[in-house]
């Protein structure tokens, strides 16, 4: 008998609502909000980059065929975490506060992330 694997769930360096900048790719550059992260691909949706059109059919009879847009995921290893104050990208580091939490740190600005 085989067992049955869950998928792989990569460890990401960022989490839902982050800031971050590309840094590669045809929206390098851009900065946006992580909207969605899949842990399974290591992929994120970030608001306003990797944007693509969809046309879809229509589903009812009178009913007018449509252009929709929405955003793609792109890879983790592709944006950087990005500070708002200093207009900067940044790797992270992790550290802990003085309660004993561990917390994401900017390593150019010394930002903590997670309040």
């Amino acid at each position: 008998m085989s067992k049955k694997k869950s998928p792989q769930r990569y460890k990401m360096h960022v989490k839902t609502g982050d800031t971050i900048q590309v840094i590669s790719g045809r929206d390098k550059g851009k900065v946006g909000e992580v909207l969605k992260t899949i842990p399974t691909t290591s992929e994120v949706v970030v608001k306003g980059v990797n944007v693509k059109t969809k046309h879809v059919k229509p589903q009812q009879e009178g009913e007018s065929g449509q252009i929709a847009t929405f955003e793609a995921p792109i890879h983790s290893s592709n944006v950087m975490l990005y500070s708002t104050k200093e207009q900067v990208a940044s790797r992270i580091s992790y550290t802990f506060t003085e309660e004993g939490r561990k917390v994401r740190m900017l390593k150019k600005t010394g930002e903590i992330i997670d309040s």
